[in-house]
């Protein structure tokens, strides 16, 4: 293992236990999200600026994650951590581990810094891809990215003025985006990852860069996102959520269709 592996692993240990003790006097354990979108691209950054020659599609590699970085964790910090609102899932979490609630909380902020690292591996196969530059890959690369980051955006924007509007209280959100997925912005933020395969494409280990949109998907589509959000809402919005979830694709962008008689 490299010195830097070794280093993210040591110095993110440390951030990771402070940030848990900041989490815990503020009881919001929200701020766990914190640690890795915005320690990936700083992660990033610090990686880039390790390497003896970071050329033209390093550069664009990095800049591309510091601002999925900086977009996401802006978003996270402005609506969820400086307003003191806990995301349902750690308070959910919270009530089904009990007494044990402190200590797996510090676990769960310790495995961010390994889910930086699985991350950041497929970005790092895109930086350091050395095939000669003005390809067709980097520029779709960066058409992914740029798709990417402004239609995330637009989803979240379309959730918060919808939850602005005091009449919509427990209603489901069908507008823009949201008519054609049930999770939009994860979908988006799915997309993303593809970005950093078309930038490793030709790379001799240029597979590796796989790992990125597969693990985001797993993790989206069956761990942390949408089984968590499905059940969410359903709690809050009853039959209203079980009438969207049988009109509206999970995941994927799709036109609605019936619901089931």
């Amino acid at each position: 293992m490299s010195d830097f592996w070794v280093g993210l692993l040591l110095v993110g240990t440390v951030v990771a236990s402070l940030a848990y003790l900041v989490a815990l006097k503020a009881k919001l354990m929200a701020i766990v999200d914190l640690i890795w979108t915005a320690g990936l691209g700083i992660s990033g950054i610090a990686y880039y600026f390790a390497q003896e020659v970071p050329h033209a599609r390093a550069t664009f590699v990095v800049i591309i994650l510091g601002l999925w970085s900086f977009r996401l964790s802006y978003h996270l910090l402005k609506d969820r951590v400086l307003r003191g609102h806990e995301d349902p899932r750690y308070a959910n979490l919270d009530a089904h581990w009990g007494a044990a609630s402190r200590r797996n909380f510090y676990f769960l902020f310790l495995a961010q810094i390994v889910f930086i690292a699985i991350f950041l591996y497929p970005v790092t196969i895109a930086a350091g891809n050395p095939a000669g530059g003005g390809r067709v890959a980097d520029v779709l690369g960066i058409l992914i990215a740029l798709s990417a980051l402004v239609g995330e955006s637009i989803a979240d924007r379309q959730l918060a003025a919808f939850r602005a509007k005091p009449e919509n209280k427990g209603a489901v959100c069908r507008q823009g985006l949201w008519r054609y997925s049930r999770h939009p912005n994860y979908f988006f933020e799915w997309l993303h990852w593809w970005a950093y395969v078309a930038f490793a494409w030709g790379a001799a280990n240029w597979w590796l860069s796989l790992i990125g949109p597969a693990a985001m998907y797993i993790f989206l589509r069956y761990l942390t996102g949408i089984p968590h959000a499905e059940r969410s809402s359903l709690k809050n919005r009853g039959e209203a959520y079980r009438n969207y979830q049988q009109t509206t694709s999970a995941f994927f962008p799709w036109r609605p269709h019936e619901p089931q008689s």
